[in-house]
Order: C-alpha cells, then structure tokens, then sequence
C-alpha cells in the first residue's frame, strides 16, 4: 500500500499519515510510530497512532497531544494512541497497516 493510498479523511479534511508520524517521531520519548485511520461514526474516520517506546521512556497520551499541538491542526491529532512493542512488519521490513487497523481496541492504549 502506497503512502498516498495511506490517507484517510477525518471530518471532510485529508489526513496523510506520513506527516503525523514524522510528528510523533520528534517526541524524544518515541523511538517508533505509525498511524492509520479508523472509523469514527462523528468524524468518519480519525488516526490512531501506534507508539514504541524509547526503552525506559516514560509518555503518556495527554503528554504525546500536548507535544503535538503546535505541529498539527487539531484534526490530524490522533483519536486513539496505543502503546505497544513493536510495530507488525512484513518480511522486508514494511510496517504492515493492515494489521494495524484490525487490532482491537484494548484498555491498555494510553
């Protein structure tokens, strides 16, 4: 799937998901990120971003919003944030985002 392809659009608006992850990445906490649209039944779809953590970094949500504020309009600002790992990949090494957004939603999402 091509980073074009990637987009989603959350309340009329284009999201790429390329600049919202080179977002992320500039937290000092974050060591890896990727980001996919969800449904979202007021919106139609929002980001859900999937963070890996530098090992022993501490960040939560609220922190990772604040951070990102100042560097995207509001609506690019992921919905949801999930703690995880690592990231799925393929055999090469490509992020598989397709994984991603069949992952259910769990409580342990910060």
């Amino acid at each position: 799937m091509s980073r074009v392809r990637d987009m989603f659009i959350s309340g009329g608006e284009n999201v790429y998901p390329a600049e919202v992850e080179s977002a992320i990445l500039e937290h000092p906490a974050v060591a890896e990120t990727a980001v996919v649209g969800v449904p979202d039944e007021r919106w139609g779809e929002v980001g859900r971003a999937f963070v890996v953590r530098h090992l022993g970094a501490e960040l939560t949500s609220e922190d990772l919003r604040d951070f990102l504020r100042p560097r995207l309009a509001k609506y690019k600002i992921p919905a949801h944030v999930d703690v995880v790992d690592q990231l799925p990949r393929t055999g090469s090494g490509k992020v598989q985002k397709s994984r991603l957004r069949s992952m259910p939603r769990t409580r342990k999402a910060f």
